[in-house]
């Protein structure tokens, strides 16, 4: 299946480190070789990039490597085809509008006979269950909602709009609005939260480490989710099965627990 990254933190701060040993499981320590894509907020805006190369040989991605991008809120991912074609319109993640705000999404999973009626403005442009999945979702939340209702109110919609999505089968999920993230675990997801006083990580894909009390104040914050943790020696804690997490300023502050 595919993979998840997801970044969220009180000041702007830049994904290098982790999207360095990320990109590395796109074809050397695993097979997620059918595309990748990752998006970044910045203000109002949305920094997009997608490309159906793998992330490991993708000039696209060297790019996301040597260039520190800071951001707010960050989510990426690496595909492993399952549904959908291998092309540049079914990479993760996809942007849409709600609320006068950009939402991005990604999703990891897989989605038996998932065809949902959409009927409003929210219409696929590729092939996969995934982005199926996320126009239904905006298209429910902008019928059942004018205004964003913020993120407890939000979080509770979602969980039984999840609920029904999980029914066809695995449905681990980011999304984010640029204010807070939402994590949604079907059956693997892992974070943390970095925070003062900092110490070294090293990644368990490559032979990289940080020395985060370098590169920071004592003021950061820092969650980061991800399918499979990303350093062998700092502490992750496992998602539970059904578990909805809403993270804001780099730390979780709600959870709600889905039941398809």
């Amino acid at each position: 299946m595919c993979q998840l990254l997801g970044m969220n933190c009180n000041t702007p701060t830049d994904i290098v480190f982790s999207f360095t040993g990320f990109a590395t499981r796109a074809g050397r320590t695993g097979e997620h070789v059918d595309g990748w894509g990752i998006a970044f907020f910045e203000g109002a805006g949305v920094r997009h990039f997608v490309d159906h190369e793998p992330a490991l040989v993708s000039p696209v991605a060297d790019l996301i490597r040597r260039y520190p991008i800071k951001s707010g809120n960050v989510i990426a991912h690496i595909r492993k085809a399952t549904v959908g074609r291998v092309a540049l319109e079914n990479c993760h993640p996809f942007v849409r509008e709600l609320w006068g705000r950009y939402w991005v999404f990604a999703h990891n999973g897989d989605l038996a006979d998932y065809h949902p009626r959409l009927a409003g403005p929210y219409r696929p442009v590729g092939d996969t269950d995934s982005e199926r999945a996320f126009c239904w979702m905006l298209q429910a939340l902008a019928g059942r909602f004018a205004t964003h209702p913020g993120p407890e109110a939000l979080a509770d919609a979602l969980g039984e709009l999840t609920a029904s999505i999980a029914e066809h089968g695995t449905f681990n999920y980011m999304l984010s609005d640029g204010t807070a993230l939402y994590a949604h675990c079907s059956t693997r997801l892992h974070y943390l939260v970095r925070q003062h006083p900092f110490a070294t990580a090293s990644l368990s894909d490559d032979e990289v480490s940080v020395d985060f009390a370098q590169v920071t104040t004592p003021d950061d914050r820092v969650a980061v989710i991800v399918t499979e943790p990303l350093t062998a020696n700092e502490t992750w804690r496992c998602f539970e099965a059904g578990e909805l997490m809403v993270f804001v300023d780099g730390a979780p502050v709600l959870a709600r627990q889905v039941s398809p």
